[in-house]
Order: structure tokens, then C-alpha cells, then sequence
């Protein structure tokens, strides 16, 4: 249990915050001369495909409670894990975010003329956190927030289901990043799709303690509680209409499901019974 705690913490270390809030430092601090909006979706993107890679192979590459949380309600998953597997999550983000605080320090104290702000145009909070955007009001953003939960953990469900056409060995962490990156580039504009909990909370609690202060839990009529608790809504949502409207309904496929162990075994059955007949054969002749 320990190294798993500890090499969440490693992945998420990579995957949160080195990578997805290293490109918003860039392009923010740099005032979008090194790279853009798409480059920023395509860090936090690749960070999910090598943070996957890192950890697929001890703990599965939980990347998300709201994802540990669906598999323990389909019963695929201990609960008591549940609460390891979060708390790791959340300081491997909140190391990620100071991580990346220390590699952008001087460009972040450029940028901002030393005040750390969050809302603004020399805001910086948002290389770390979620804030919902101008136009987006309380509803309309938790509204955005289950439904793209919805979807993300939907298609996650997709790539678990084994009668759902299986990927080949490795290609999963690929497909993940792509479904990122489309999550990205489709439904970011509003708050920046979180969609994980532990990836909103760690380092909105780094930037509270860094210099932001309690503003950035009051920013947007205190919008910080909307990406820790519309992402398990919206999660369970789109894992229950998964496997009632999709997996409750693969056909019967008993035959073609057994495990190549099994498949040899009744290779090798057969041919001891033609074996069988051939000797009985040479007897009877």
C-alpha cells in the first residue's frame, strides 16, 4: 500500500502539474508567445498518457478519484483503497503545483510585477486551479462539469469493457490522452474542463498557502466547491448509463470469452480424443 501511495504521488507529480500547468505557466507568463490554448490541452494531454505509463503496471494508473470511485461502485475496485489512492492523488498535485511554481518563479514574479493574483489580466492563479470564465454562471458551470464528467468517465467505461471490442496491450494510456485532449479542445472555453477533484483541490490549496491567499477560494461566488463535487456526480452518471444502457446488453458471448489458458486446454482435450481414436483404431484392425 505504501508504494503505491508513493508512486501516485510520482505520476500525479508528472501528470498534473509538470506537464498540463507547466504549458498554462508558459503560455500565460509568456503571454501566449510560446504557445497557445491547444498547446496547453496538449501537455495536460501527453502528462496523462506518461503518467499512465509510469503506474499502469503496480496500482492500474488510477489518474482520478471520480474514476477509483466508479470502479468501487461497479464493485471492480476495494472502497477501502478509496481513500489511499485520493489522498495521494491530492499531494502528488499539491507537489506538481510547487513544482511548477519553483521552475516558473521568475516568470510568474515578471508577469505579475510580484502580486499574485486571481482574476485580472496578469492573473496567474489559473495555471493551477480552475475559475470559471466571465460569462459562465453557478448553474451553467456545474451543469458543464456533470456533463463533461459525464462523457469522460463514459468513454472510460468504454475502454474497461472488455466485450466492447478490447484494445491492444499498451494502447490504452494513448487512447486516454486522446479523449483528453478532445475533452480539451471541445468543452474547455468555460472553466477548463477539471474533471478531476484532486487535480482542482491540491493545488488550489498550494496557491491558498503560496501567496494567492483566500481568494482564490472565493473567486467566482466561491466556484472552488463546484469542480471537487460536480466531477463525482456527473462520474457516476455517466457509469451508470454505461452499463445500463451498454453493457447490460453485450449478447451472451460465454464461447468466445474464455481465456486462452482455457482455449488451450480444450485444443489439447480434442487432440488426446483423436489420439484416443486412432489408437483404437490400429487395435481393431
Amino acid at each position: 500500500m505504501i508504494k503505491i501511495f508513493i508512486l501516485h504521488c510520482c505520476f500525479f507529480f508528472m501528470h498534473l502539474q509538470v506537464f498540463g500547468s507547466g504549458a498554462a505557466a508558459q503560455v500565460i507568463t509568456s503571454e501566449g508567445t510560446h504557445g497557445s490554448y491547444l498547446t496547453i490541452q496538449l501537455g495536460s494531454a501527453l502528462g496523462a498518457i506518461f503518467g499512465m505509463l509510469v503506474a499502469q503496471g503496480v496500482s492500474g494508473a488510477h489518474l482520478n478519484p471520480v474514476y477509483s470511485m466508479s470502479l468501487c461502485v461497479l464493485g471492480r475496485h476495494p472502497w477501502t483503497k478509496l481513500p489511499l489512492y485520493s489522498l495521494s492523488q491530492l499531494i502528488g498535485a499539491f507537489l506538481g503545483a510547487g513544482t511548477v511554481y519553483l521552475q516558473y518563479y521568475d516568470a510568474i514574479q515578471a508577469f505579475t510585477g510580484g502580486q499574485l493574483l486571481v482574476a485580472g489580466p496578469n492573473a496567474t492563479a489559473g495555471i493551477f486551479s480552475s475559475y470559471p470564465a466571465e460569462h459562465l454562471s453557478f448553474w451553467g458551470g456545474l451543469v458543464d462539469q456533470v456533463v463533461a464528467a459525464a462523457l469522460f468517465l463514459l468513454c472510460c467505461m468504454a475502454l474497461e469493457d472488455k466485450r466492447n471490442g478490447p484494445l491492444p496491450d499498451g494502447l490504452q494510456p494513448i487512447v486516454v490522452g486522446v479523449l483528453i485532449l478532445t475533452m480539451g479542445v471541445s468543452m474547455g472555453s468555460n472553466c477548463g474542463f477539471p474533471l478531476n477533484p484532486a487535480r482542482d483541490l491540491g493545488p488550489r490549496l498550494f496557491t491558498f498557502i503560496a501567496g494567492w491567499g483566500p481568494e482564490v477560494f472565493k473567486a467566482g461566488g466561491g466556484w472552488w466547491w463546484v469542480p471537487l463535487v460536480a466531477p463525482f456526480v456527473g462520474g457516476l452518471l455517466g457509469t451508470l448509463t454505461y452499463e445500463l444502457l451498454i453493457e447490460a446488453h453485450h449478447p451472451n458471448t460465454s464461447n468466445e470469452e474464455q481465456s486462452p489458458r482455457r482455449q488451450q486446454e480444450v485444443v489439447e482435450l480434442e487432440e488426446m480424443e483423436l489420439e484416443e481414436v486412432v489408437v483404437d483404431s490400429g487395435h481393431n484392425t
